[in-house]
């Protein structure tokens, strides 16, 4: 689908252009959008729409990148490392197991601080083989050392994407940026968007002009051996550019919002005002939360959790305090712990405050099984049930008997 801003309105400003698109169609317009010079290709269900997409674009003369066709994706990450440590803009996207063969790369791309952006499509990790969408793909992988943006829409994609090279490309950040979108239930999915204009993307995000990069008429390492002496003063200035990275994403957010008029926040709260129960979650599912709130005439609100990755405890503190109960719903489990990885991080963020809403957890939607409005329903009430009474801490959501 060729794009370009068209002329309308009063003077023939360049107007952006709707449309409707797949969410894997909205990620390559993205990178399309932010002029990427070196794309790692590895196709791998559902995410291979997406690398397809941006093998068209450049085949059609829409985007001028070096398309490197790799034989795994260890390899397409391995490539990615080494474009970004010549001061290239890179991309990439994968999924599930393929984001998993590409855990040993992930520590190396964050470790040598490099803004990297990567597409991540949710889907269920084997065994058993399962191509449909939860999030213990990334879940698994949030201690690597890189952000983690969590979306809701196509839209939400496609504005994530061009914010997350703003983001990773700060000189005080300088991490790489996984944006995740639920496999199928976004990249299979049309939705109505707005793709901006090329050339108002062009002045929110300049051209990368890294400050070290790798030179053959400069020689210089990158990656070097760390000793006992050093090596965790570099492991401290991830974690500090990480605490940073909150500052950064909300000027990118409230930046492309002016340019647009679509902001997303760190967190987003949703008829959260006098919330008697306060569900918490992530990803697309959030949207059938909010149409089952919009139906019910009662105190309920939600939060959604944009950034997981750096953990916004603040933003869930304020968000959660005038509960009576939060529960969260999540599509993953750590296993031995019997929870989920969220509603640890919330339980954990919540130990030193001086107030404890009660918090209940919920596991759904493994391997793609439907969350469905009656599910939340059923949520909302055992939440209820929870003010009155006292009842067990994780409940597991649609699980047959």
């Amino acid at each position: 689908m060729p794009y370009r801003g068209y002329k309308n309105g009063i003077g023939g400003e360049v107007m952006p252009v709707r449309d409707v698109l797949h969410g894997s169609r909205c990620v390559a317009e993205a990178a399309r959008l932010c002029d990427v010079q070196v794309i790692a290709a590895y196709p791998i269900t559902p995410q291979t729409h997406i690398v397809e997409d941006l093998a068209e674009l450049i085949a059609n003369g829409e985007l001028n990148a070096e398309y490197i066709m790799v034989e795994s994706e260890h390899s397409a990450m391995s490539a990615c490392i080494g474009a970004s440590a010549t001061g290239a803009r890179v991309f990439t996207a994968t999924s599930s197991q393929g984001l998993a063969l590409m855990h040993e790369v992930l520590f190396i791309a964050s470790g040598m601080r490099l803004p990297i952006v990567m597409a991540n499509a949710n889907r269920a990790l084997s065994a058993p083989i399962n191509i449909w969408n939860d999030q213990q793909d990334s879940i698994s992988e949030r201690d690597t050392g890189w952000i983690q943006l969590y979306v809701e829409t196509n839209q939400e994609a496609l504005d994530t994407t061009v914010q997350a090279y703003k983001i990773a490309e700060d000189k005080n950040i300088l991490l790489p940026v996984m944006v995740n979108l639920d496999g199928f239930v976004l990249t299979h999915t049309i939705e109505p968007v707005e793709i901006p204009d090329k050339e108002e993307v062009e002045k929110f995000l300049p051209p990368y002009e890294p400050q070290v990069y790798l030179d053959p008429s400069d020689p210089m390492t990158q990656g070097a051996f760390a000793d006992p002496e050093t090596y965790m003063e570099f492991r401290i200035e991830q974690e500090k550019a990480m605490k940073r990275a909150f500052e950064v994403i909300r000027r990118v957010d409230e930046e492309f919002g002016e340019l647009t008029g679509r902001s997303y926040g760190i967190v987003e709260e949703y008829n959260t005002d006098d919330a008697e129960v306060l569900l918490v979650t992530m990803g697309s599912v959030a949207g059938t939360i909010k149409e089952v709130i919009d139906s019910l005439d009662e105190k309920v609100g939600l939060l959604k959790i944009r950034v997981f990755r750096p953990f916004p405890k603040e933003e869930v503190l304020k968000a959660l305090k005038d509960a009576k109960v939060v529960g969260v719903l999540e599509k993953d489990i750590v296993i031995g712990l019997g929870e989920g990885a969220l509603f640890s991080e919330i339980k954990a963020s919540l130990y030193p405050s001086s107030y404890r809403p009660k918090l209940l957890g919920f596991v759904g939607g493994l391997g793609g099984r439907d969350i469905s409005m009656d599910n939340v329903r059923e949520i909302i009430s055992i939440c209820k049930k929870a003010i009155k009474e006292d009842i067990d801490e994780v409940h597991w959501i649609g699980l047959k008997e």
